[in-house]
């Protein structure tokens, strides 16, 4: 009698996480932003700040890869586009992202573009963005918004000075010049904001790959 009462209690208690599992799923398809971290490099608009506070709710107890990377794209796209207007309030914006970024690439870590942002949140705030750049590059490959994104990134930071990370932006690089059309103008912004190892960086690539750009770079 034990054993059968045991068995229905097995049953029941099994039913009522099935269910819970199943409507955490359908609520998290409906509060889920529909944000990539790419999206963040190419000029989507974030979602409301309304949507993302719902998909926080279930991002802090969900182990769902997608849902985590599109919570912390959106916490990163608030950050970067929409900053807080006091300081204190942009520090403590940017750890929060930082937090759900981390915490999403813990469970889903082959997202080079998630990565990418990361790095972005980190030069940011001043702090040393060449780690999680790196991942950027090893975990895959990224559209080209995100590889000249990451190319701007690289070049204002500490992270043009890395010999490893220098030879992988080389590539991203060369692929915003095969589209120089459109990132011209982008590239020469990034050459006027960049370090000194990053303008380096820039004119060595060009020199081989695009002299005539090259010598544009040079004026400025």
């Amino acid at each position: 009698m034990n054993r059968l009462f045991l068995l229905r209690l097995i049953g029941i208690c099994t039913a009522i996480l099935l269910a819970l599992h199943a409507g955490m799923a359908f609520y998290g398809d409906l509060v889920r932003p529909d944000f990539r971290a790419s999206d963040l490099f190419s000029g989507e608009i974030p979602p409301e700040k309304a949507k993302v506070a719902a998909g926080g709710v279930l991002a802090s107890v969900s182990l769902d890869g997608d849902l985590l990377a599109n919570y912390a794209a959106a916490r990163a796209a608030d950050v970067l586009h929409r900053p807080s207007s006091d300081a204190g309030g942009r520090a403590s914006e940017n750890k929060a992202a930082q937090t759900a970024v981390v915490t999403a690439l813990k469970v889903s870590p082959i997202r080079p573009a998630l990565w990418l942002t990361l790095g972005t949140l980190q030069a940011q705030a001043g702090e040393a963005a060449t780690p999680a750049v790196k991942m950027s590059y090893l975990t895959g490959s990224v559209p080209i918004d995100v590889a000249f994104s990451r190319v701007r990134t690289v070049t204002s930071s500490a992270a043009a000075t890395d010999e490893e990370i220098k030879l992988l932006a080389q590539s991203d690089i060369r692929s915003a010049l095969a589209n120089r059309s459109r990132y011209e103008p982008l590239l020469i912004a990034a050459y006027v904001q960049a370090t000194p190892e990053g303008k380096s960086l820039l004119l060595e690539t060009t020199k081989v790959t695009d002299p005539k750009f090259n010598e544009i770079l040079r004026r400025y």
